[in-house]
């Protein structure tokens, strides 16, 4: 993970943009792999942008989840930032860093994040705005939703989740919650046995007239169905992370 780290500080800033992407997913599967994660992908993860990713938000593991399930640029708290190895993968995903106390710096993001769309990147929020208990949901914040409708551009409900290997119990392993510590939060994920993410893509959809608040009313009761939803993984999906090869990708053995 160190050296990961290392990689991204020193020898990003003269690598092309491409190359730079391709590297930070293979470096979260690898992360993934040393910490004994294994990678469910269920749906079809967004390739391509325009296309904002909103996800349920549970722990500091799932920035590196879903940058191994595809890269996307994540809008984070600022102090992600300072998070040790994850604010470095952050920081070297091209994340938006946003003070969210300011609302003043909130318009500008929102900004930000229009302009990227309409550049054509993956971008992904969590619009809880902070962790739950990876049990329920917590109500959507709508504010960032306004730069998927100002560059009309679709948006795709991701659902996170950990569940203890051999069966589905969630795990709370990886929680990262209230008085809880990053360091313990990252010592109990190391000690955790079969440890599985579990990421479900739902189907993109539109603004199609809804205000920022009803349309992140209908993508939370999406996301909370994707979570219920005993969808199968594709073919390419499972995903032990212990692939590593150029792309990124996984495949299925027949």
């Amino acid at each position: 993970m160190l050296s990961g780290a290392a990689q991204i500080s020193l020898q990003f800033p003269g690598m092309p943009r491409p190359q730079r992407r391709e590297r930070v997913q293979v470096w979260a599967r690898e992360m993934l792999e040393r910490l004994g994660v294994a990678l469910v992908i269920r749906g079809v993860p967004a390739r391509t942008g325009p296309m904002l990713l909103v996800a349920n938000h549970i722990s500091w593991l799932d920035i590196v989840v879903l940058h191994a399930a595809c890269f996307c640029r994540f809008v984070s708290k600022a102090d992600v930032e300072r998070w040790p190895l994850i604010g470095t993968l952050a920081s070297g995903g091209e994340t938006l860093y946003v003070e969210r106390r300011s609302r003043r710096d909130a318009l500008r993001v929102v900004h930000r994040m229009a302009q990227a769309l309409l550049d054509g990147d993956v971008l992904a929020v969590f619009p809880e705005g902070t962790t739950g208990d990876g049990a329920s949901v917590l109500p959507f914040h709508a504010n960032l939703l306004q730069a998927a409708i100002s560059a009309d551009a679709p948006v795709q409900p991701v659902a996170l989740q950990f569940v203890e290997g051999g069966s589905e119990e969630l795990s709370r392993a990886v929680s990262y919650l209230g008085d809880e510590s990053l360091v313990g939060s990252i010592w109990r994920t190391l000690c955790a046995r079969q440890l599985r993410a579990r990421v479900t893509f739902g189907t993109p959809q539109r603004a199609d007239g809804r205000d920022r608040r009803a349309w992140a009313a209908d993508l939370r009761d999406e996301i909370n169905a994707l979570r219920t939803a005993g969808v199968a993984p594709s073919c390419d999906a499972v995903a032990r992370t212990r692939s590593r090869d150029s792309a990124g990708s996984s495949r299925c053995r027949s």
